[in-house]
């Protein structure tokens, strides 16, 4: 048996995607390419505080949503 534990799968802006468990919700981004201090976050039907990013983890069927952040006039 290895200790290689299999990936979950999780919707982001309505797109399956694969992330290793225990990925939190920066990681998650950061693994998209996306910038973690340019968006807002939905996560399952919630807004998530950033103050609460870093213990956000992952799970099987999670939907999230990803907004970026755009400055302008």
């Amino acid at each position: 048996m290895n200790n290689i534990s299999e990936p979950i799968a999780v919707q982001v802006n309505g797109t399956p995607q694969l992330c290793p468990q225990g990925t939190t919700l920066p990681q998650l981004l950061i693994q998209l390419e996306m910038d973690p201090r340019l968006v807002a976050v939905e996560y399952n039907g919630e807004i998530v505080h950033r103050q609460f990013w870093d213990t956000t983890v992952m799970q099987t069927g999670d939907r999230l949503e990803v907004v970026t952040i755009v400055g302008g006039g």
